[in-house]
């Protein structure tokens, strides 16, 4: 055999060899340098202060800093589709807030949720419910009703944007009990909030990120959306203990852009599974009044395409298509 088809032959082997320690070799290596993990909401807000503690854990395991990028703005989407839109390579993941599902299909959102992004774990649910200011007329939410249907459209609230899943659930309380509210979006929940404290708008409906300056006595929390009562606000009720259906947590996870590397994938998604259940992030979902709402990537997926269904459905029913023109 001549020295020319020798070497071409040890080349081929090599390359072969090399094909076939890859996965490998990059399972072992990944993560070299610090993850960029983007939160679609401004910083100090509740998923920001949640996200920051699962990443901090999260990078304890993979050996490597994770690293807080907020994208704020257009309820979330902004950082959404970042995030769609990052190198597939593992070093750039994010929070996935359930909205995606909707605003995919409202075409705020230019990508698919089901499609353009990698499921790595579903992880917490959001507490909602409704606040005034603290000198308030409103002593309750039955009060508040009682007014808003004896004056519709002027009571005004604060949320932390247009289509979010808190201006949906005050659509949905309209809907349930016959008011009409004005309302004011803002760029993120911490941005309502002072909104409220200001007295630019009469109430604000969002995630938990309220309940400090409630223990304060700054604000009045008058009604939750939730299964139960919060254990840290035993006196306050729900809106399904006042006789309406309504019904909210809205849980979120982590996820990538589609296309991740199935080893480094899993590694990430090892990560935020020890993460999820570890003391430190039970104890910041504890802060926030948020249950722990875990899955593993498979059916993290397929609860995003479940959402994305009921969200058809929920779009056509409230007319989302026309409010949000």
């Amino acid at each position: 055999m001549t020295t020319k088809r020798l070497t071409r032959r040890r080349v081929l082997l090599v390359g072969a060899s090399m094909a076939l320690v890859a996965p490998f070799a990059h399972a072992q290596t990944f993560p070299q340098r610090p993850i960029t993990f983007i939160v679609p909401w401004p910083a100090g807000s509740t998923s920001d202060n949640t996200m920051r503690v699962l990443s901090q854990v999260a990078s304890e395991h993979l050996g490597q800093p994770i690293v807080i990028d907020n994208k704020p703005g257009a309820s979330g989407t902004l950082g959404v589709g970042a995030l769609a839109n990052a190198r597939p390579d593992g070093y750039t993941i994010g929070q996935l807030p359930l909205s995606a599902t909707r605003f995919s299909q409202l075409g705020t959102l230019k990508i698919d949720p089901r499609k353009d992004l990698t499921p790595i774990a579903r992880v917490a649910g959001l507490t909602f419910g409704i606040v005034v200011h603290n000198d308030s007329p409103f002593k309750s939410m039955k009060d508040l009703l009682a007014y808003a249907k004896a004056n519709p459209g002027k009571l005004t609230y604060g949320s932390p944007g247009v289509g979010n899943q808190t201006h949906i659930g005050m659509e949905v309380i309209e809907m349930a009990t016959g008011v009409k509210f004005l309302h004011v979006p803002y760029k993120g929940g911490n941005d309502a909030t002072q909104g409220l404290l200001g007295r630019h708008v009469d109430m604000v409906a969002d995630s938990s990120g309220w309940a400090p300056l409630v223990l304060q006595g700054k604000l009045r929390l008058l009604t939750v959306w939730g299964e139960q009562r919060l254990a840290r606000f035993p006196d306050v009720p729900t809106m399904r203990e006042l006789g309406y259906n309504v019904l909210m947590s809205a849980p979120g996870g982590v996820a990538g852009p589609a296309g991740l590397p199935a080893d480094v994938s899993a590694k990430l998604a090892e990560a935020f599974r020890q993460a999820s259940k570890s003391t430190e992030f039970k104890a910041a979902l504890d802060k926030f009044d948020m249950p722990l709402m875990y899955q593993e990537p498979a059916d993290y997926r397929k609860y995003i395409e479940q959402s994305y269904a009921e969200e058809t459905v929920l779009i056509d029913k409230l007319n989302l298509r026309e409010i949000l023109k």
